[in-house]
């Protein structure tokens, strides 16, 4: 088996760029014959994530976040000045670059930036100077300060999955003493559903997998939350690796699974060695390859495939295409993966929280895990909290916790907003401040999102309308066209521009992406305009003027130039 998984396509186009900076066609050509793939293949995949570039970058590559929780453009564009480069742009000397990007994964650390690769956090004005200085000196990273790399997981409430002791192999060794129906059983008597927000019946999903005539089966952990304001994957991978690779090698032992992969997000690529180092640790324990535990039959290991800034990965089937080597293009459903998924052949695609949550489930009994929540959505929830709090950071709650439970706990005050879910899912107003966090009520995959009455909440709308423009795969019309549709409305709408007539254009785009679009993610890219228009009218409504319409282009102010040139400026001049 193929642990290290390092001449998958995408680890050989990020470890070329780390070495010159930049993707050429000679590499293009070379890697396309090393892995006996068409060049064009290649070629579709370097231009399809964003971490790859065609034209050099920096020496320092700075990428800062533009969330809403974790980014500043403000304290972006001051590095850019001291620095004298113009964001999106590499220097002169080759030595920085400097653009933007979207959620890093750490919204509880205020203002951040990846670094060649690795996160640095609470970045204010002082700290910019720092920045800038060393970048001038070219002092390598690991002679920066160590503690601006250094990442908290700022932990603030546990339960269940959090809290309980969980040691290597302990889930397996139960496995070992029960048959293999009566540990899926246990899975399915639980109602353990899924946590990136669907809700499936895991047990259900895992049946149905092991039910295919096929003989060659796949797990795979989505470890790819690229939902901005959402980082509770962060800590599950730090602290509690051990868990969720258990969780993975539990299903394959339901599903006789002999390969699994996880599929890491590219922001958390400086997480990769650790997790190496836990994937090695369980192979030398015999708790991964051949006859795990000493099963006869029970053969199993997991290998790493991390991403390279695509959040339209996070959608199963196109994180499925990303791991043949193909840009991440949704599929056509059904087939659905547990039918025909990687590779052509039945596979699990579960997130990293569900299989925690499974791996906890085989260990201390359904009972421990459906005696929380409520009948519906049993167990607990980990939310990643950010924004205007005291006390952002990372929280698990049995399921059925209402939002102003929470906003007490962590520290809100004078709460405007709420976004459930990160941009794909709920905006809420203070009147359903009472609902709670559960399937049946608001359901989310992990991120909560506050904003106090001192945001302007339009201006959080358009970040997220410009994040679901960018992140568009561009596979389908709907989508790729009604992204950029809705950005640039709310762009007009923000700049005191728009109209009633403006606002109807976007409820009615919002509403056919809603409809058309190819997949679950270009289906909820409306939801904040749509939740914005519903819950918040009166903002849009300030902020419009007052006639019917205002033109996108302005002819008369596009001849301002000719009239210069002619030194004209009657009436005649005008339109």
């Amino acid at each position: 088996m193929n642990q290290q998984h390092s001449d998958h396509l995408l680890h050989l186009l990020h470890a070329h760029q780390r070495q010159h900076h930049f993707i050429s066609d000679q590499a293009m050509i070379d890697i396309a014959s090393r892995l006996k793939l068409p060049r064009a293949q290649v070629e579709a995949v370097t231009e399809f994530y964003s971490f790859f570039s065609r034209k050099p970058r920096g020496r320092f590559d700075i990428l800062f976040s533009n969330c809403t929780s974790c980014g500043d453009a403000v304290l972006m564009q001051e590095l850019c000045d001291r620095l004298g480069i113009k964001a999106g742009e590499t220097r002169h000397d080759g030595v920085v670059s400097i653009t933007d990007t979207s959620c890093i994964g750490m919204c509880d650390h205020g203002v951040s930036a990846l670094i060649n690769d690795r996160p640095l956090h609470s970045i204010d004005s002082n700290k910019i100077s720092q920045i800038a200085a060393l970048v001038e000196a070219e002092k390598p990273l690991d002679a920066w300060p160590t503690e601006w790399f250094e990442i908290d997981n700022h932990i603030q409430r546990t339960d269940l999955l959090l809290s309980t002791p969980f040691e290597a192999g302990s889930a397996l060794k139960v496995m070992r003493d029960e048959s293999i129906d009566e540990t899926l059983e246990k899975i399915r008597y639980s109602d353990l559903r899924g946590r990136g927000g669907a809700g499936f019946s895991t047990a259900q999903k895992w049946k149905f997998c092991r039910e295919t005539e096929e003989e060659t089966r796949y797990v795979i952990c989505n470890a790819d939350e690229g939902e901005p304001g959402t980082f509770k994957d962060r800590l599950l991978l730090t602290s509690h690796a051990n868990t969720v690779f258990e969780g993975m090698a539990v299903c394959a032992r339901i599903i006789n699974a002999k390969q699994g992969y996880i599929y890491l997000r590219a922001e958390y690529r400086y997480l990769l060695d650790s997790l190496e180092a836990t994937l090695a640790a369980r192979r030398k324990d015999g708790l991964l390859g051949n006859a795990i535990l000493g099963i006869e039959g029970f053969d199993f290991d997991i290998a790493i495939v991390v991403g390279a800034g695509a959040y339209i990965c996070g959608e199963e089937s196109a994180l499925i295409e990303s791991l043949e080597e193909k840009c991440g293009n949704p599929r056509i459903r059904p087939p659905f993966p547990v039918i025909s998924g990687y590779l052509g052949k039945p596979t699990v695609v579960n997130n990293v929280e569900t299989l925690a949550a499974a791996a906890g489930i085989v260990l201390h009994g359904e009972r421990w895990f459906r005696g929380a929540g409520t009948w519906q959505s049993r167990g607990t929830k980990i939310l990643s909290i950010s924004g205007d709090c005291c006390k952002a950071g990372i929280y698990e709650y049995p399921f059925g916790v209402t939002i102003n439970d929470i906003l007490n706990d962590c520290g809100a005050e004078r709460t405007q907003a709420v976004q459930i879910g990160g941009p794909s899912g709920t905006l809420i107003d203070a009147s359903h401040f009472d609902h709670c966090i559960a399937f049946e009520d608001l359901a989310t995959g992990g991120s909560f999102m506050i904003f106090d009455d001192s945001r302007d909440l339009l201006q959080v709308i358009r970040n997220f309308t410009h994040f679901f423009a960018h992140e568009s795969c561009g596979f389908c019309t709907p989508c790729r066209v009604g992204t950029t549709l809705m950005k640039n409305g709310m762009d007009k709408v923000c700049s005191g521009h728009g109209t009633a007539h403006d606002l109807d254009e976007l409820k009615s785009t919002a509403a056919l992406v809603s409809r058309r679009s190819h997949c679950g993610l270009g289906i909820t890219a409306p939801n904040p305009i749509r939740d914005g228009l519903k819950n918040f009218p009166e903002l849009f409504e300030q902020r419009l003027l007052h006639q019917k319409m205002e033109p996108e282009f302005n002819l008369d102010a596009s001849l301002e130039e000719a009239r210069q040139l002619t030194q004209r400026d009657d009436a005649e001049a005008h339109l």
